[in-house]
Parts: structure tokens; sequence; C-alpha cells
């Protein structure tokens, strides 16, 4: 691991953002920026090409925070997302590449013609997970 862990973790009241303190800068992360990113599998897939475009977020907030061991954060969203752990080194890199990681994801919605807007679809109860996001894939 590259990267220690943020001298300070807060969630904001509204749990809307996330900021991470670093030797005395602070980096503030939107909850819909670390939804899109997740680095599960359901988000992420198994490898380059797999990604799958996360759309409707643009509402979601941070329902839950768990340290995991010295080496990473859960976060649990109000989406009922909670898959994928974020080490210290990705949180690092979330924070330090935002603004092209952001203008990256607007330009994927615009070219998929998705909105970050939640539809009706977004908003509907998730089915049971037997698939890559419960671990049933095994490669977990």
């Amino acid at each position: 691991m590259k990267h220690e862990a943020p001298e300070e973790i807060r969630l904001q009241n509204s749990r809307a953002a996330l900021t991470l303190v670093y030797q005395g800068y602070s980096k503030s992360l939107p909850a819909e920026f670390l939804r899109v990113y997740s680095p599960s599998a359901e988000v992420r897939g198994h490898g380059p090409g797999q990604e799958t475009l996360q759309t409707g977020k643009a509402d979601v907030t941070i329902a839950g925070l768990e340290p995991v061991g010295q080496y990473a954060l859960k976060i649990t969203f109000s989406d009922g997302h909670d898959s994928g752990l974020y080490d210290w080194d990705y949180l690092y890199k979330l924070a330090h590449e935002y603004d092209t990681m952001w203008a990256d994801y607007l330009r994927l919605i615009e070219a998929a013609g998705a909105s970050r807007i939640p539809s009706a679809a977004d908003n509907a109860a998730p089915a049971p997970q037997h698939g890559c996001s419960s671990g049933g894939c095994g490669k977990h």
C-alpha cells in the first residue's frame, strides 16, 4: 500500500459528502462520486471493459461508514449499495483525481444518453442478488 490512511475522515451532516484530511489539507468527495466509482465488482466488473455505468445517483447519500481493519473503509449508500471496499490507496486516488474522473463520468453519461437524475426504474426496490454483487460468482 502506497498511501497511509487519511488523518481524519469527516461525514458531512447532510451525508452528501465525505471529507478526507491529508497532511493539513482536505478533499471533499460527493456521495454521488463515491457511489459511481464504487470499487465493487457490480460497478467495476472483473476487468477492463466490464464496468457498468451508474445512472440516477444524483440524490444518493452516505448511509453509513465502517472501518475495515487498518486498510479500508466500507461505505453504505442510501440506495442500498454496500459492496466494495475503499482502501486507502483508492480513496487517495479518488481524492486527487476527482476533477478528471468526474469529467470522465459526465462524458460517459452524456454519450450514453443517460441521466444522473433518478428515474422510476432507479428508485425501484433492488431484486435479490445472487450474482457478483453478493459474491456468488466465486471471484471475490
